[in-house]
């Protein structure tokens, strides 16, 4: 039975402040708008979740490709994950640092390798061995990252408590913003898909690899469940496994009402703050998110919508 396709992205749960709202607004409609139209064209939804991350990742509005956050040593190192719920087959690549796309490394480990995550080096070699270009580090390092590295070191030095992982969601005046992207497509044949990418979080030591890029943490696509992306704070998702957490109940609670038990559950746990994409294979959806703020953009038959505000949705 041929279905009526959806796609929803994603640009990262925060409190986005008032004059960077036009910003990541603008770059997930751009994001869904390329996913969608492949959609309508009868690709698959891998190709749209690929193709909708890929823009994000190339903004620099996101943490996410060139832009990300930098580590302490001042490099990005960037993690990606992409999942076909049609065959449960998954691509992740994480700490990787001369990838413009490492979403696009992440459909390569997928499609042309037995194994499902590669990391650093051999992440790169194995990307560079079909086919990607691999670059200079720093090609992906922003000055405004230099400075925001700077800013977050000095504060560290007087002692103020580094609330990332948990205590009270960011504000506009914190250099703890999370910018994660992802998306979720549900296609025309009826199948699922989820990529979920990440520069990580600001000032992390080299080589942490957070929920982003780990199979049902940060991403999951099952055909018989649900597919969902994440975006927060990684520690405690991972320590939830949120993303297979959530879709597993969406054939009893429906994907509107597990994404708000999903976030429920990780704040009353661990008083975490994140944001969720949940779709399902009847193409119902949820959104939810404890954070002031998180960009997304909805694509199906009805239109597009976009918003930043959980009111929005």
């Amino acid at each position: 039975m041929t279905r009526s396709p959806v796609l929803l992205v994603h640009g990262g749960a925060w409190d986005i402040p008032a004059d960077q709202l036009e910003a990541h607004t603008r770059g997930v409609t751009r994001a869904v708008e390329a996913g969608y139209a492949l959609l309508r064209q009868g690709a698959s939804a891998l190709d749209a979740v690929e193709a909708a991350v890929t823009i994000l990742e190339d903004d620099e509005t996101f943490d996410a490709g060139r832009g990300s956050f930098l580590t302490r040593d001042g490099r990005v190192q960037l993690d990606a994950l992409l999942m076909d719920g049609a065959t449960l087959s998954v691509g992740a690549v994480a700490c990787v640092e001369r990838l413009k796309n490492p979403i696009q490394a992440a459909r390569l480990v997928l499609e042309r390798s037995p194994h499902v995550y590669f990391v650093g080096a051999g992440a790169e070699a194995f990307a560079s061995e079909h086919g990607m270009t691999l670059i200079a580090n720093g090609e992906l390092v922003l000055d405004r990252e230099r400075l925001r590295l700077a800013e977050a070191q000095a504060r560290a030095r007087t002692g103020s408590p580094d609330l990332t992982f948990a205590g009270a969601p960011p504000t506009a005046s914190s250099a703890h913003s999370h910018d994660t992207v992802g998306a979720v497509a549900l296609d025309a044949a009826g199948n699922l898909a989820a990529a979920t990418s990440t520069g990580g979080t600001l000032n992390k030591a080299p080589g942490r690899v957070g929920d982003s890029s780990l199979i049902g943490c940060g991403g999951y696509a099952d055909n018989r469940s649900a597919a969902v992306s994440l975006t927060g704070w990684g520690e405690p998702i991972m320590k939830l496994v949120l993303g297979k957490w959530a879709v597993d109940r969406v054939q009893q609670r429906g994907p509107e009402q597990s994404a708000q038990d999903a976030i429920a559950y990780l704040y009353a746990r661990l008083q975490g703050h994140a944001g969720i994409l949940l779709l399902g294979p009847d193409g119902r959806f949820g959104i939810a998110h404890n954070t002031p703020r998180m960009a997304w953009a909805l694509c199906r038959r009805e239109g597009l919508r976009a918003g930043t505000r959980q009111e929005d949705i």
